[in-house]
């Protein structure tokens, strides 16, 4: 009997191929942005999914790439620890995954939410996305993520920039089918191509680079005061995975909650983000975009993004590629960041209306108002290797006045 068409190897490869293309531009930005090697995130990611794969039984559709809201964090701990202690902090960070998992598994799907309400995740995602937006502006202008150095004229870094941005914004509202589904990659290919005509890319390394090079892989280094800053942050990404599982649970018609079970993806995407930290790269977490993509080609096979790790795990040794990635210039990133930090913190907004959490009553008042002006402010509690700082503090804040407040205040 013939092989359906829909299951041929060749149909399963070029839908594997087409799902990391999906992914692509949000994967490598995120490692670009704090400094880690995007050929190792490639690498991460492809190990990651399988990982999740294999924990899962191999049943859920979706791909696991660069989380970006750990980008706070990691910049901050990167500064002050550097970034072998980055990663033993996201090793951590996938251990509190595995925590969360094992106390769904002990008290129910419903304790997470329980535990992390909207009030509580909604601020925390926003002050994610307003944080991190001094460091965009920066970027599009031209400077360093801090704005010390100016790394190229601001003139020429606001034309990247700026066609950058509207290239992304154009895709993501006038693009048709799988191509609306790419603004990322298709921002980022319009500012490189640009940059290249005005000669801000220097194309001799890439050329001097070998064809097959090693990742720069990054061993772990252990230290109080990065772990830190990661383990808060994790709680926003568990409540944007559960929202994830639910999404292409719904896309594929299927209960991912119930079976293989949220202990289960938990467990996954925990071990993904620690296995990500043995080696050098970002966070992991499900992507969106894939899941759009799934949902708009019907393709419901597990095994597609098998093919998708397996090819983003090859694109990691082919080291042309790692520094053709690196030499993307400065305002390329900022310019497609003014639009991406600001939807992440839509996310949050997003999250609160359609929650309905009502502002009007006093608790969530305090904790909104509380964990909003601690991130954004960067607040900053404690000293040396134990203080708490930016949306890591805000995260915990959020957290504690959920837990301390009385539900109704006089």
């Amino acid at each position: 009997m013939q092989e359906p068409m829909q299951n041929s190897l060749p149909r399963q490869l070029l839908a594997g191929a087409q799902m990391l293309f999906v992914a692509f531009g949000a994967l490598v930005l995120m490692p670009l942005i704090t400094g880690m090697d995007p050929n190792v995130a490639l690498f991460t990611a492809g190990i990651g999914t399988l990982l999740f794969q294999l924990v899962t039984g191999r049943q859920v559709p979706v791909f696991l790439a660069s989380s970006f809201a750990f980008i706070a964090p990691i910049l901050a701990a990167k500064t002050a620890f550097g970034m072998p202690a980055v990663m033993g902090g996201i090793i951590a960070a996938g251990f509190m995954y595995v925590l969360l998992s094992l106390a769904v598994q002990l008290r129910g799907a419903g304790f997470i939410e329980r535990l992390l309400p909207p009030v509580v995740i909604a601020p925390v995602i926003m002050c994610i996305g307003l944080a991190l937006s001094p460091t965009a502006v920066n970027m599009a202008m031209g400077k360093s993520g801090d704005g010390a150095t100016q790394l190229i004229e601001y003139s020429t870094a606001m034309i990247i920039s700026m066609s950058a941005l509207c290239s992304t914004l154009a895709v993501a509202v006038l693009g048709r089918g799988l191509f609306r589904l790419v603004p990322i990659l298709a921002g980022i290919i319009v500012g490189t191509l640009l940059s290249l005509v005005v000669g801000v890319i220097e194309t001799a390394p890439i050329v001097a680079a070998p064809w097959l090079a090693m990742p720069a892989f990054v061993a772990p280094e252990f230290h109080p005061g990065a772990i830190l800053y990661m383990l808060p942050v994790a709680l926003a990404p568990a409540i944007e995975h559960i929202g994830g599982i639910v999404a292409i649970g719904g896309v594929t018609g299927k209960n991912f909650i119930q079976k293989p079970g949220l202990q289960r993806t938990l467990l996954g995407d925990g071990l993904a983000t620690s296995a990500a930290g043995l080696f050098g790269g970002p966070p992991n977490t499900t992507y969106a975009e894939v899941t759009g993509a799934v949902m708009l080609t019907r393709n419901f096979n597990p095994v597609i993004m098998t093919w998708a790790a397996i090819f983003a795990i090859v694109l990691a040794f082919i080291g042309k590629f790692g520094v053709a990635l690196q030499s993307i210039p400065v305002p390329v990133m900022g310019g497609i960041l003014c639009l991406l930090f600001g939807s992440i913190a839509v996310v949050g907004l997003n999250t609160l209306i359609r929650q309905q959490v009502d502002l009007s009553e006093p608790r969530n008042l305090i904790i909104v108002s509380v964990t909003l002006v601690f991130g954004i402010g960067g607040m900053v509690m404690g000293s040396g290797d134990f203080a708490l700082s930016g949306i890591s503090l805000c995260a915990v804040a959020a957290l504690l006045l959920n837990l301390v407040l009385p539900r109704t205040l006089p």
